[in-house]
């Protein structure tokens, strides 16, 4: 055997020596062929210094193979596995085939390799380990070891390439006691293959192993999978990938920020090849010093000092701010789905920072996850809950909508709204209330005079009812709308027994009444503010309330929709209704809509009546007689047709 390394050492030389020759001969016959052309010597010459150059080049490795590990100790995640297949070896218990099934980049092919190289080694430690020194570790550890043969079944994937392997299998090993066949990307091989390579895989000659690798198991047939042992291989965690990183940058005497660690933890997905291939491009930019600023730079990743600042502006209520910071993203190149999908991963990050149990499920920087926590600390768990689904939809809903950027507005603008709105607490109808999003001067917070205002007679069965004497100054609660205490006996009076012959519909209506004003009979009094509105926000919180009624009173809900609140005065509103009927029935939720008014325009004086509308203001209120009468006097034809047509009443 050492004969044939020696010629095969040899014959290395004699290519080396005959390489470097031929440039010289190749200047001789340029010059004898065209001596009148002087740039061929200098081109030749500069052809081969280019040559030496890239001999030179040829030394580096990159850093995925560089420290790629030689032994099961050095495997990073993955130590459940490969303490069973160090257990394995030490004890003899081998199987003829193997599957190590996982994402990419998390040490499959490397696995084999060292189990490739540690069942044939002629002097094993006590550990289960290589030695490292023999011969056969030596061959393995050169890439000239005859005992393991690699497959490629992504591009050797028909039944010719495995019947070639499987002659392959009945030789004997030159040295050692194993031929392993290593198939990596199995799940590529074609029906036919898979097929022609089942009894092999089943009964191998004594001295073969195969080891297949994938990373999509469901891919391959039920057959293969039964006839080898699995190994699920987990994806790495950010603290292992870190602490790797540490020992190379420490190796290669660069310079480091944990921070820039992280981040290109995290960026590699679990993989620890992606890791390092990342590593090698950050620390070629940073030139031997990695921070933060720099590997964000270089991969093009948004600051995650924007997802505190953009919450820190929603927990504030600041809409006008938060659109100029997505403004900023925007323009320095980043898109509007990367920056939404960004900060839905923040809110899960906020999330998880507020418990002790979920902390482990941080995974950044020591100096993060103490702006994490006091972050968290000003978030209400309601809000970040409703937060994550409103960014989820947002990302689900962006590919679909027509103007982008307007969708993800609209999402920061609700979550502004949802974090200065206060929670209902279990069991109440969740609804949130919107407060306005720009902010109104004083000076055009003043209220209509009186003279400008349509001052209605109400009707004498309605008076307006009187003002609180006093209110505090407090903000109000928002929840399931409560009465106001001196509406009280209105809304609780007790309904008639119900009739046999009320619909089933009827009957669900009647009963959700009672329901809602058997809830509204005791509660706290509550105290509102004493804030200025206009007829502008009367009209929007009436809309509101009817929008916000259950499908059970859409008839109601469309009869509000057609009145238009009018303001009395400063803190009186009056409301026209139609007939006596409607009148009852809005009498009813009075105490109810009051409440929802104050609480809305954080006003606790605003009272609230209704009126009947006079003849001459109801549009409505008409009979066949006057209908008929009145297009006789606009139309200047209709007796005419009338005559011709002989029509008559009936």
């Amino acid at each position: 055997m050492r004969l044939y390394e020696q010629r095969y050492l040899n014959a290395k030389k004699v290519e080396t020596r005959t390489r470097h020759a031929n440039w010289e001969h190749g200047v001789q016959i340029a010059q004898t062929i065209c001596p009148k052309v002087s740039c061929i010597r200098r081109i030749l010459y500069k052809f081969a210094d280019l040559s030496r150059h890239n001999s030179t080049m040829g030394n580096y490795i990159v850093s995925a193979r560089k420290y790629r590990p030689t032994n099961f100790d050095d495997v990073v995640g993955q130590h459940a596995l490969t303490t069973t297949l160090k257990n394995a070896i030490a004890a003899g218990k081998l199987a003829h085939a193997y599957l190590f099934c996982g994402p990419r980049g998390v040490g499959k092919t490397t696995c084999a390799r060292i189990f490739a190289k540690t069942i044939n080694c002629l002097h094993p430690g006590p550990g289960g380990e290589a030695c490292g020194e023999c011969e056969s570790c030596q061959a393995f550890q050169a890439g000239r070891s005859l005992n393991v043969h690699e497959l490629d079944a992504a591009s050797n994937n028909s039944a010719e390439d495995i019947r070639a392997l499987i002659e392959q299998v009945n030789i004997l090993p030159q040295m050692g006691r194993y031929k392993v066949f290593i198939i990596d990307e199995v799940h590529m091989l074609s029906t036919a293959a898979a097929n022609a390579f089942l009894k092999t895989l089943e009964e191998p000659p004594a001295h073969a192993i195969f080891i297949l690798a994938t990373t999509e198991k469901q891919k391959l047939l039920p057959t293969i999978l039964s006839r080898c042992q699995i190994y699920d291989f987990n994806r790495m965690e950010v603290n292992d990938i870190v602490h790797h990183l540490k020992r190379v940058a420490e190796d290669q005497h660069i310079q480091y920020e944990e921070a820039a660690l992280n981040v290109i933890a995290q960026k590699a997905d679990g993989g620890m090849r992606d890791a390092l291939s990342i590593f090698d491009q950050v620390a070629g930019f940073a030139e031997g010093n990695l921070t933060y600023a720099k590997v964000i730079e270089d991969l093009d990743l948004l600051d995650y000092d924007y997802y505190f600042r953009v919450t820190d502006l929603l927990l504030a209520g600041k809409v006008p701010e938060v659109l100029l910071t997505l403004n900023e993203i925007l323009n320095k190149g980043f898109a509007a789905n990367h920056f939404i999908s960004g900060l839905a991963a923040h809110f899960r990050d906020l999330l998880v920072s507020r418990d002790a149990i979920t902390l482990p499920l941080l995974e950044v920087a020591e100096d993060v996850r103490q702006r994490y926590g006091e972050q968290a600390g000003r978030c209400a768990l309601p809000f970040l809950y409703k937060a994550l689904r409103l960014t989820s939809d947002c990302e689900l809903q962006y590919k679909d909508s027509g103007n982008k950027r307007l969708r993800v507005e609209l999402t920061l603008i609700e979550l502004a709204q949802l974090a200065n709105a206060a929670v209902p607490t279990a069991g109440q109808g969740a609804k949130t209330n919107l407060q306005p999003v720009f902010q109104k001067p004083e000076a055009s917070r003043r209220t209509t005079p009186q003279a400008t205002v349509s001052q209605p007679q109400p009707a004498p069965s309605s008076a307006v009812a009187p003002k609180p004497s006093s209110v505090a100054e407090q903000k109000p609660t928002y929840g399931a709308p409560k009465p106001d205490p001196e509406q009280a006996p209105m809304s609780t009076a007790p309904y008639r027994k119900l009739p046999e012959t009320l619909s089933v519909r009827e009957q669900a209506i009647r009963k959700l009444q009672e329901q809602r004003q058997g809830s509204q009979v005791q509660g706290p009094e509550e105290h509102f503010g004493n804030k200025a509105f206009e007829l502008s926000d009367v009209r929007y919180v009436w809309m509101r309330f009817a929008n916000q009624l259950p499908t059970e009173e859409t008839a109601t809900a469309a009869r509000m929709k057609r009145m238009e609140p009018q303001m009395v005065d400063a803190k009186s509103i009056v409301v026209p209704v139609e007939n006596t009927m409607v009148l009852k029935d809005m009498n009813k939720i009075k105490g109810q809509l009051q409440h929802f008014f104050r609480a809305h325009l954080d006003n606790g004086e605003v009272s609230l009546d209704f009126r009947l509308l006079a003849p001459e203001e109801d549009d409505h209120a008409f009979d066949p007689q006057a209908l008929l009468q009145d297009f006789k006097q606009r139309s200047e034809g209709f007796n005419l047709l009338h005559n011709q047509l002989r029509l008559r009443r009936g």
